[in-house]
């Protein structure tokens, strides 16, 4: 399932509205460091291993294996008087510890087998 609310795809649309090159929104997994991975969005151009989904007029493309690994994805944009931005759900990080009681950055897995994350 992947979904997109109709203010963030008003947003991108307006974002891509004039601009030359890709016209793909792209939905990537980045490692994040402590948080864990994550998912971001990037202009791109359609490969053979994409899902491609349309919806309410935007093209966006995840690779299969992520999708598979990521579903459901939800594209969705807020705005507060913290800022506004696009903000994007999925189950990519069920299940995985985030943080850890350490302040000293340690080794995630070493961490795990401790029971401090």
């Amino acid at each position: 399932m992947f979904e997109v609310s109709e203010k963030a795809s008003e947003e991108i649309k307006r974002f891509l509205d004039g601009r030359e090159g890709p016209q793909f929104v792209r939905i990537l997994m980045t490692e994040g460091g402590w948080r864990g991975p994550y998912l971001v969005m990037a202009l791109d151009e359609k490969r053979e291993n994409d899902e491609v989904f349309t919806e309410k007029g935007v093209t966006f493309l995840v690779d299969k294996v992520l999708f598979d690994r990521a579903k459901p994805i939800s594209v969705g944009y807020t705005e507060s008087t913290l800022g506004s931005g696009y903000t994007l759900k999925s189950e990519l990080i069920k299940g995985v510890p985030v943080g850890c009681e350490s302040n000293i950055c340690e080794n995630c897995e070493d961490a795990r087998k401790q029971g401090r994350a």
